[in-house]
């Protein structure tokens, strides 16, 4: 069963909901499709991040980098 909620918008978020309503969708759809947008987002940029950590406690993985990047500045042409 769907629960109602009840919440106050500045004038700001009122203004960028009517944008979403502008797409065609209902004050609720736009609601609901905005808060699994944002957190979809949220739940990537942390994804990201436990990525990001994993790459950088792996010593093999920075070595290579360090390698291609040393290989790569050695193939640069000169200034």
């Amino acid at each position: 069963m769907a629960k109602a909620i009840s919440v106050r918008l500045d004038e700001e978020t009122e203004r960028a909901l009517q944008t979403i309503e502008a797409t065609g969708l209902t004050r609720s759809e736009a609601i609901r499709s905005s808060l699994l947008s944002s957190a979809a987002r949220l739940k990537r940029g942390r994804d990201l991040a436990a990525e990001a950590a994993v790459l950088d406690a792996d010593e093999t993985d920075r070595e290579e980098m360090l390698a291609v990047a040393s290989l790569m500045e050695s193939l640069r042409a000169p200034r």
